[in-house]
This record gives C-alpha cells, sequence and structure tokens, in this order.
C-alpha cells in the first residue's frame, strides 16, 4: 500500500517531521510538499498524511488550498491521520484538527488522533524528543493500517 505524507514548512521544522513520518512508514511512503502536490499522486495511495505548522491559529495558507482544493468523495477509500507543529504555549491553535476536518470532508477516514510537535520560539529547531516522537507516532499509524 502506498502512502503520502504532505505537508507544508515555513522554517523546515514540519518538514523534518514529516520525513520522520515518510522513513518509519517505509519505502512505500512518499513526503511531499503541499506546494508541489499533484492530484495524480493520490492514485493507488491507501494513506494521507498531512502536517502543517500553525500559523494565526489554523493551517498555513498552503495547507489550507490543499484542502479546498479536494473535491467532497476525492478521499474515499483512503486513511488519514494528522500533525501539526507547534510552540509551546498555554493557548494556540490547532492546525491538524483543522486539516483533520478537511480530509474527512474530502472523503477520508481519520484513523488516529492528531499530533502535535513542538518547536522552541518561533522558528525553531524541534525540542528534544519531537522526532522520536514523530517515529513513535508513525507506527502507530502503521499498526492502526493493519
Amino acid at each position: 500500500m502506498k502512502s503520502l505524507v504532505v505537508f507544508d514548512s515555513n522554517f523546515g521544522n514540519t518538514k523534518i517531521i514529516a520525513e520522520a513520518i515518510s522513513r518509519e512508514l517505509g519505502n512505500v511512503a512518499m513526503a511531499t510538499a503541499v506546494s508541489n502536490f499533484d492530484a495524480n499522486e493520490l492514485k493507488g495511495v491507501g494513506l494521507i498524511v498531512a502536517g502543517s505548522p500553525i500559523i494565526g491559529w489554523k493551517p498555513s495558507e498552503k495547507m489550507q488550498h490543499f484542502l479546498g482544493s479536494l473535491k467532497k468523495g476525492q478521499l474515499t477509500g483512503i486513511k488519514a491521520a494528522t500533525f501539526d507543529t507547534r510552540v509551546k504555549l498555554f493557548i494556540h491553535g490547532d492546525a491538524a484538527k483543522k486539516i483533520s476536518q478537511g480530509l474527512k470532508d474530502a472523503g477520508a477516514e481519520i484513523i488516529i488522533e492528531p499530533e502535535a510537535f513542538y518547536v522552541k520560539g518561533k522558528e525553531g529547531p524541534l525540542l528534544r524528543g519531537e522526532i522520536e516522537k514523530a517515529r513513535i507516532w508513525a507506527e502507530k499509524i502503521k499498526r492502526e493500517m493493519g
């Protein structure tokens, strides 16, 4: 089964997490920047993982555009998981849940709770242990896939 990890990244932190998830999912997984996404990449995909930094309490504009471009039912039969990168604050947005809703609206089945990965300050780097956390989360996704 082919997997696709679609991400947007402003300072490289979300890209690092997306690539870690892709590596853990195995050689049938491909990480693609959302700005390079081509709908033809969905052929044969059984799993889509999507992630974005939180910008202004929501996913990045590029991720929102991607979600808005999906047609109702386009992801029917595809399982999905979402994540975001964020600063560790008491109050923050939740891009991952908004991405989940967008994928669900396009017909995807969300198979695991959205995950947050933390960065230091506005630009990062990722906090210690976040790459390992991404690897463990990807293992959970694989178990959910059966």
